[in-house]
This record gives C-alpha cells, structure tokens and sequence, in this order.
C-alpha cells in the first residue's frame, strides 16, 4: 500500500502531471492544494510552459530564440480555457447584477426624427450619405447615373473591397509600423476615416456646418496619413531599421 501510493505521489515530468519544484515555484505541499479541475489543469500549463522556455532558451544558441512556442495541446487550449472561463464568470456576474434597463416599447405608428444604427455600423450608415459626391452628368440633362441610395451601397462595397485587398497587396515581412511606413500611413488613414465618416452619419446632431464636416471627413484621413508617414520615415534611422529587417528574416534551425 505505501508503494503505491509512494507512485501515486510521484512527480512527473512529461507533461502529464505538475513538474518538479525548484527554487523558483512552490512547495509540493501547496501544489497538491491545487489538485482540483480547471485550477490544477491551469497550475500545470504555466509549470510545464515555463520549464519548457527554460530548456528551450538553454538549448539555443540563437538571438531569436525568444519567438520559440508551445504546442497547441494541452498548452494553448489550457491556457485558452481558464482565460474565456475568467471571462465568462465576469460577464455571468455583471449579467446577474446588473441587468439592463428596458425602456418603454417602440411606436410602430411613429417614426423618430433621426434614425441611427448601432454605433459599429455608423461608418456604413456615413457611406449611404455621400450624395454630394454623386456627380450630376450633364450629358444626361443634369441628371445623375445612379441614385443617391445605390451610391451610397456602391461607396460600401467599393470600402469594404479596398479593406478586403490590402492584406493581399502587402505581402512585406514587416512587423513593426516604422519598417513599412506607407502601409501603417494607409492604416492610421483608414482608421481615421472610420471615425470621420461615423460622425458625418450623425451629422444632425454635430454642432458644426454641414459643409465643413462634410470637407473634414476626408481631409481629415489624408492628413493624419501624410503625418503618420512622414513621422515613422524619419524614425527608421533611429531604429536601425535595415538590422531589424535582417534579423526577422532569420528563423531558427529544426
């Protein structure tokens, strides 16, 4: 009976229970305290992950070393659960106590003065809204081509195209802003577009001209562009930008 439970309390190495103490992690003691579900299984992802960067890190000789990683199972899944868990629990306890309040039904016979979407979808709602720039054609007798209303679908599609692509036109192995500074200028454009075109959405409820926000919802982007990559190229030299492009170029040996 003692044998065996001498090989119940055995500590093992290989991944399948908590690894051996050392000086710099807890007693045995206080990790059997921890030997119950999701906490034992969480204990026993971080020991086994940081034993295995120390080996790792001894084993290498190279610089790049730090980007070594970890099996998806059980490391990442384990890791991955207790943090949705923590999540969750948070969400379930906010739900619980503070619920939302729900106002009054909506009038089907009244229609509001202004109709809004949800605040995500505001950039979209800004596209159907860009009739000013729809030109009248004069070779159709001040007539324009297409109404304001399919305008304004062709203006998302046509966003919603430029986002889609511009994965597939940068192909750099860039990782950092101030290494492709045209690209992080098309982004940090792109982002302040998403913000002014919202705002002209609800343009009736801006305190300011009409015109004028029209013209600073596009302004605006191009000028934070410009600023973004005029800043990150005169960083680049600071950087030691043609050192760090050589050294993630390097992977290390299998």
């Amino acid at each position: 009976m003692t044998e065996t439970n001498n090989t119940d309390e055995e500590i093992r190495t290989d991944g399948s229970g908590i690894v051996a103490p050392d000086d710099e992690t807890p007693t045995w003691s206080e990790r059997k305290e921890r030997s119950v579900g999701l906490s034992r299984l969480t204990y026993e992802y971080f020991e086994r992950s940081r034993r295995e960067d120390q080996d790792l890190r001894q084993e290498s000789d190279y610089v790049e070393r730090d980007v070594l990683a970890f099996p998806t199972w059980p490391h990442e899944i384990i890791r991955n659960l207790s943090i949705a868990s923590f999540f969750v629990g948070m969400i379930l306890f906010l739900s619980a106590t503070l619920p939302p309040h729900i106002a009054a039904p909506a009038n089907p016979s009244s229609t509001p003065a202004i109709i809004l979407p949800d605040w995500y979808l505001y950039w979209s709602f800004g596209l159907l809204k860009l009739g000013p720039l729809n030109p009248e054609l004069s070779i159709l007798g001040g007539q324009k081509l297409l109404a304001d209303r399919p305008y304004g679908v062709l203006a998302n599609v046509v966003v919603v195209g430029a986002i889609a692509i511009v994965p597939f036109l940068n192909k750099g192995s860039a990782r950092r802003p101030v290494e492709q500074p045209f690209w992080a200028s098309i982004g940090v454009g792109g982002v302040v577009f998403a913000f002014t075109i919202s705002v002209y959405s609800a343009k009736n409820l801006v305190p300011m001209d009409v015109h004028l926000l029209f013209d600073l919802t596009f302004l605006a982007p191009l000028v934070a562009g410009v600023v973004t990559y005029a800043v990150l190229k005169t960083m680049r030299e600071g950087y030691m930008y043609d050192l760090n492009k050589r050294y993630y170029r390097l992977r290390p040996p299998k």
